[in-house]
């Protein structure tokens, strides 16, 4: 998080392609942002190295590395910085491997600037937004101020997105939640049609809950529904 609560969000640029780093930079500088640009692999980790930032808009085809690599790197460093890929890749594949990598948001090249922007301070308004400040349903339990979640006794560490995702279902516990709802209120209203970030992080959610004790199927699937969050 930015060091206090009037400074301005913190987002590091890593983009290789001159001018579209340079756009997205100076557009995002306007909009009250603290911007870093990194045109490579090595000079993102070092960035983030010497102070991580709030939010991460990582390109995948870097000069020097592979940007799926760099995301896992930088989420292994941070659990709380929002990282959304921003690629020409248009390979479905690819996003599933980044969105399972650790990024919370895919955009596909070409993109339109005042959505990305949109989408940008919704992820940074969610991440501030905490919320009740405890939520509990069968044996998992939410700290909504502390971000930090447990299955009975055993603490698991979840992504802000994951920690955004299961707060939502186990506020609705016993209840059917659809896809589009999930979609709108952990992501936003500007995002894409397709929802497959959501089952990626549905899948990641099951099994650390499962990894901690729980029930694979803790999680209910609603075939052309949504999803529903089980109390026993």
């Amino acid at each position: 998080m930015s060091d206090s609560v009037d400074a301005p969000p913190r987002v590091l640029v890593v983009e290789d392609d001159r001018d579209v780093g340079s756009g997205l930079a100076g557009a995002l500088a306007l909009d009250g942002y603290e911007v870093r640009w990194a045109r490579t692999s090595a000079d993102a980790a070092r960035l983030v190295g010497d102070r991580v930032p709030d939010l991460i808009l990582l390109d995948l085809g870097l000069p020097d590395g592979d940007g799926l690599e760099l995301c896992a790197s930088i989420r292994e460093r941070s659990a709380e910085v929002v990282v959304v890929v921003v690629t020409a890749r248009t390979d479905e594949a690819d996003a599933v491997r980044a969105l399972d990598g650790g990024a919370d948001d895919f955009v596909m090249k070409p993109f339109r600037p005042v959505e990305l922007r949109a989408r940008l301070r919704a992820h940074l308004r969610r991440r501030g937004d905490t919320g009740p400040p405890e939520l509990s349903a069968g044996p998992v339990r939410l700290d909504q101020r502390a971000r930090r979640a447990w299955v009975g006794g055993r603490e698991i560490e979840l992504r802000p997105k994951e920690h955004e995702l299961l707060a939502v279902l186990v506020a609705a516990a016993g209840e059917a939640v659809r896809r589009e709802h999930l979609m709108d209120v952990v992501w936003d209203e500007h995002w894409s049609r397709s929802t497959k970030t959501l089952d990626v992080h549905v899948a990641s959610v099951r099994r650390k809950l499962a990894d901690a004790g729980d029930r694979w199927d803790r999680i209910a699937t609603l075939r052309g529904y949504g999803y529903r969050f089980e109390t026993d």
